[in-house]
């Protein structure tokens, strides 16, 4: 079986595409944790990437976890610490890495997003829809919970009352039913999800890229922290952010009336 992730740079931006369309870019019962995790490493001490765009080889974006691959649980009767193990170092992994990425992450949706698949794009920064993307919190469907933090993750992006009816339920949203809720930020024609992914970065990595981390990190640590907390945290990011040539060289140019160059 072929690698998980393809990986292309444009200037500062990454592209990682999920390319296993064979599988409908399933994320167990393969190497796609592993790689996933890898790929956030590097990503994350490679100062010269300032954004980073996801997305899916072929017509899903993701199916989430491979159903077939759950038979073994109870196949093999497996015990419930030994399956709980398995969750702890295997899927788990993902939110854990990618989550917690200090560089923007797009997610550019290019068809379903189903369980594993719909969280995956939840940890990302921002979602831009095709026309032909749907997205669902289906575990339920196949008696299970969300064991890759759904739970921690989809009230985040669409409030609790959506993402309740949309775990109890299983349903499916359609694109403009997630544009609706704020699940994703646009819908586009399929055709230009990636010329818009794209463009949507080359914005982003404009800026300077230890602001941008700074910022993600700081938005990061909002969803969690008090005002109080936060606000210590934001005062000493500034404090580095004013001691940066690329702040410098931003408000020489501010007042020189040109583009500003940064490093």
């Amino acid at each position: 079986m072929s690698s998980f992730l393809k990986t292309t740079r444009d200037g500062a931006v990454l592209t990682l595409t999920m390319n296993q369309p064979e599988t409908r870019n399933a994320l167990t019962g393969n190497t796609a944790v592993e790689e996933f995790v890898q790929a956030c490493a590097e990503i994350s001490v490679d100062r010269s990437v300032r954004a980073v765009i996801l997305t899916g080889e072929g017509t899903v974006f993701s199916s989430g976890g491979n159903v077939k691959n759950m038979q073994r649980y109870f196949q093999e009767q497996l015990a419930p610490d030994t399956i709980r193990e398995e969750y702890r170092n295997g899927i788990q992994r993902l939110p854990r890495a990618l989550y917690n990425l200090d560089v923007p992450v797009i997610a550019a949706v290019n068809g379903p997003a189903i369980g594993a698949g719909l969280d995956l794009t939840c940890m990302c920064d921002i979602r831009v829809a095709s026309e032909r993307a749907t997205f669902a919190e289906s575990f339920v469907k196949v008696g299970i919970v969300p064991g890759d933090g759904g739970a921690w993750l989809l009230p985040r992006a669409v409030g609790m009352s959506k993402a309740s009816e949309m775990a109890f339920t299983g349903d499916a949203l359609t694109a403009e039913e997630a544009l609706t809720c704020g699940l994703v930020s646009r819908v586009v024609p399929h055709e230009l999800l990636m010329e818009t992914a794209m463009t949507l970065a080359r914005k982003i990595v404009a800026n300077p890229g230890g602001v941008l981390r700074m910022t993600k990190r700081l938005l990061r640590e909002g969803e969690r922290a008090t005002l109080e907390s936060l606000l210590e945290i934001s005062a000493s990011y500034q404090a580095i952010a004013h001691m940066e040539p690329d702040h410098h060289e931003a408000v020489r140019a501010f007042v020189e009336k040109r583009a500003p160059k940064f490093s």
